[in-house]
């Protein structure tokens, strides 16, 4: 883990403790690692290929862990057509893979075997197809994201830890992820090589510019955020969706895998409205709201507080100018709305508002430098 500047520790003390617990639990995790090879390979490869799954799954009861582990990694699989470095990796010893999804339970691979076919049908439709309508970009995210949603309720219900969820929330709750890494990932998607890849439909970006990767140059930039915000916006419409789905979750652990993920993402997609940076490279909340977020997340009553505070946050950002300024303006009413009619909002602990009495920051980050200190201590024994 990289070193946190101290200015972003001094404006945020509140974050520090989380930051620490999130160390130890990713030390502690990996001590864990399976001592079969395929098993250790999955755990090991599934931590460098995922860039935010791999400590929620790792946190799951044990008998859903490894069918989740498995399950990411041959979606993961199936989505990587010429990988680097740890996917590349994935991709030549996957019978590691292979081995440890025989193991599972018949129920479980019946589920995997089925939105893994259903999947690399629909991406494969793509592969020759542009992104032209807003129906091409839900038919698309839905063979991303929307299936793997659905295979996880149908695995959630395999373990008879949960009902099944009705199969359009389901689907909606991947839509929504799938949309949020749209978004953040247009500069690396726009630059790809040998072909740059195009996901933000036609539809939507035609309005603005005449090519997509137009939206990379300065001069464009007014345009670039108009067409951002439309995308923010149609992301949204997902959100009362998730947040549906999540209050019907029984099951504790299950709760937070889903949970954290999705407020994560809400909240990366409230930095996102209005911020010309993402033309400029990955756009992503700082690691320690992360750790807060992980830290803290255990009830409905954090996810509709969180939904909240971004929504509110994304509100008043909302330029009366913007062409969609009123569409998402009744996309963020409809969906604060659902978070106050929870009548949770009072019983909230706020990630992003915050007041930390001053005497604290000395002794946060004491205890950082004594936890890193453990953490360097451990690694060279």
């Amino acid at each position: 883990m990289k070193l946190l500047r101290m200015g972003e520790i001094m404006r945020h003390p509140d974050e520090l403790s989380p930051l620490m617990k999130l160390m130890l639990s990713a030390k502690h995790i990996e001590k864990k690692t399976p001592l079969q090879p395929h098993w250790a390979f999955c755990y090991i490869t599934l931590r460098k290929v995922s860039r935010s799954f791999a400590l929620v799954i790792q946190q799951l009861p044990s008998d859903l862990r490894d069918v989740v582990c498995v399950y990411y990694l041959v979606l993961r699989a199936l989505d990587t057509v010429g990988g680097t470095k740890a996917f590349k990796v994935l991709m030549d010893q996957f019978h590691h893979v292979s081995s440890a999804f025989l193991e599972l339970g018949k129920n479980y691979q019946e589920v995997i075997k089925d939105i893994t076919k259903r999947m690399g049908e629909g991406m494969a439709k793509f592969l020759c197809k542009e992104v032209e309508t807003i129906d091409d970009y839900n038919e698309y995210c839905h063979y991303a994201a929307g299936l793997c949603g659905l295979g996880l309720s149908k695995l959630f219900y395999a373990s008879g830890r949960e009902d099944l969820a009705p199969e359009s929330l389901s689907l909606s709750m991947g839509l929504f992820l799938q949309k949020i890494s749209i978004i953040r990932d247009y500069l690396e998607d726009i630059n790809e090589e040998p072909k740059c890849r195009m996901f933000w439909p036609r539809q939507i970006w035609s309005k603005y510019v005449n090519k997509l990767e137009d939206f990379k140059y300065d001069e464009n930039s007014a345009k670039a955020v108009q067409c951002l915000n439309e995308m923010v916006t149609n992301a949204l419409l997902h959100a009362e969706d998730s947040l549906a789905y999540m209050s019907n979750l029984r099951d504790p652990a299950i709760f937070r895998f889903c949970a954290i993920p999705q407020i994560i993402n809400m909240g990366n997609l409230t930095m996102y409205y209005t911020n010309s940076e993402i033309f400029k490279g990955i756009v992503e909340m700082r690691r320690g709201l992360c750790a807060k977020i992980i830290d803290q997340t255990k009830t409905m009553v954090d996810v509709y507080g969180a939904f909240f505070d971004f929504c509110c946050t994304m509100e008043s950002k909302v330029d009366c100018d913007d062409p969609n300024a009123t569409s998402t303006l009744k996309r963020l009413e409809e969906i604060l709305r659902t978070c106050r009619d929870s009548g949770t909002l009072n019983q909230r602990k706020s990630f992003i508002f915050s007041h930390q009495p001053k005497y604290i920051l000395p002794v946060l980050t004491i205890l950082f430098f004594i936890t890193l200190a453990i953490l360097l201590s451990t690694k060279i024994a």
